[in-house]
């Protein structure tokens, strides 16, 4: 849900960017554009795939019992965040069609909120995977248990991750605003509304949201994946070799496609922060095109979840197509 472009310039293009701030009118894609009207299809089937996705994956880990393990839980909270993004996600094509914000300030409120609890959501979710994945490998080299990783534990870190994304959001929920345009009172935006000067304002939300939802959880990330296959291959075994192969492959995938999609998808999106700072570039054709494409590749991230983090797991296609197998043929199958 955005408004407008990563951009610092003066006339940033209404309807495009996941970090809104005041917007000006005039800047936009015009209407008899290829873009213009491949933007809302792109959206919607984005939404489209991504709540299917996402509501399977909730669906799969609720309803069956072998599905309750720690990893998944988290899986769980992580597919919540992006559906949530997901339902709104066909507001912001209304947005994008009629030019205009009809909603009122409470539904703006609630959009930008949702929004922005995505993007701080699903890394810290990553995250915490990634912490909890180096702790098993830990545990496995030097042979030791974990009582204390249960699923309960997995909820109540599930729910200090929501806490600690709800006190991120917070500042955002409360600049969020209606924005009138002052040559034309009856085009609105939802917008972060901030103080004059917004300068200041707004290069510190966006140093804000670059350090907290990309810079720092990437990096912890990175620092993991590296300790983990680090002491993946010192690790020796008197009589488990096979296994640590195959630890060393999974872990080895894993880092690939973790660190691979989420980096494809949202550094395009935080780098142009740094461009936001270090340079004041107008809306030329060009830029507004390719924000609206950076910002496509971040929501795109809302529905490969699902397949990245699920789907490409044995357990999850085993229960999904039994709970399938169940709601067409329950009189044959036993569920």
């Amino acid at each position: 849900m955005e408004n407008t472009s990563w951009w610092g310039g003066a006339d940033p293009p209404c309807g495009s960017n996941r970090s809104r701030d005041n917007c000006s009118a005039g800047a936009e894609l015009p209407p008899h554009s290829d873009f213009y009207v491949l933007l809302p299809v792109i959206y919607s089937v984005i939404c489209a795939v991504g709540l299917t996705g996402n509501t399977a994956v909730i669906y799969v880990i609720l309803k069956a019992p072998k599905m309750k393990t720690v990893t998944n839980m988290f899986i769980l909270n992580l597919a919540i965040a992006d559906d949530l993004f997901t339902l709104v996600l066909p507001i912001s094509i209304a947005e994008h069609l009629l030019h205009c914000w009809p909603f009122g300030e409470v539904l703006c409120k609630l959009i930008l909120s949702i929004d922005h609890y995505n993007i701080f959501s699903s890394i810290y979710f990553l995250t915490v995977m990634s912490v909890d994945r180096y702790l098993v490998v830990l545990a496995t080299v030097r042979s030791r248990r974990m009582p204390q990783r249960t699923y309960r534990a997995a909820k109540t870190v599930s729910a200090s991750v929501w806490v600690l994304v709800t006190i991120i959001v917070l500042p955002f929920t409360v600049f969020a605003g209606v924005y009138v345009h002052p040559e034309d009172k009856e085009r609105k935006s939802c917008v972060l509304t901030f103080p004059q000067p917004e300068g200041p304002w707004f290069k510190a939300s966006r140093i804000y949201t670059l350090l907290l939802g990309f810079a720092i959880p990437v990096s912890t990330i990175c620092v993991l994946y590296t300790l983990m296959l680090y002491k993946l291959r010192g690790m020796r075994l008197n009589s488990n070799a096979k296994v640590l192969d195959k630890a060393k492959k999974k872990v080895t995938v894993m880092v690939f496609v973790v660190l691979a999609v989420c980096l494809f998808c949202w550094t395009p999106f935080h780098l142009s922060t740094i461009v936001v700072l270090t340079t004041n570039l107008s809306s030329t054709p060009l830029v507004i095109g390719i924000s609206y494409f950076i910002t496509i590749l971040s929501y795109a991230n809302s529905c490969l979840n699902p397949f990245l983090y699920a789907f490409l797991d044995d357990s999850f296609r085993k229960a999904f197509k039994k709970m399938l197998e169940c709601k067409c043929w329950p009189e044959h199958i036993p569920c």
